[in-house]
C-alpha cells in the first residue's frame, strides 16, 4: 500500500509544482493540504513500523516510479506541443510558398 501512496504523492508534488509556478494560488494550496496528509500518514506508517526497512524501501520505490510517471508524461506533453508547433509551421508555410 506505501508503495502506490509513494506514486500518487510524486503525480501530487508533481502538480503542486506546476500550479505554484503558474502562480495559481488556490490551487497550489489545495494540493499543498493533500500532500500534508499523505506525508502524516507515511510519517504514521514509518514511526509504527520502524524496524521494518521494508516500509521505508516500498516507499521510496514507489515515490521513484511516481516522479518517472510523472516526468514522462509531462516530456511526453511537451514533445507533443512541440510536434504540434512544427506542423501548423510547416502547413503555414506550404500555403504561404502556394499563395505567393
Amino acid at each position: 500500500m506505501i508503495f502506490f501512496v509513494g506514486i500518487i504523492e510524486m503525480i501530487i508534488v508533481t502538480a503542486w509544482t506546476k500550479t505554484v509556478t503558474k502562480t495559481k494560488v488556490l490551487a497550489s494550496g489545495v494540493i499543498t493540504i493533500i500532500n500534508i496528509l499523505i506525508w502524516y500518514y507515511v510519517l504514521e506508517k514509518i514511526v509504527n513500523n520502524l524496524e521494518n526497512i521494508w516500509v521505508v524501501l516500498s516507499y521510496a520505490l514507489g515515490c521513484a516510479v511516481g516522479t518517472m510517471i510523472s516526468t514522462y508524461y509531462l516530456g511526453y506533453k511537451e514533445n507533443r506541443k512541440k510536434t504540434k508547433s512544427k506542423v501548423r509551421n510547416s502547413f503555414l508555410s506550404n500555403l504561404e510558398a502556394i499563395f505567393s
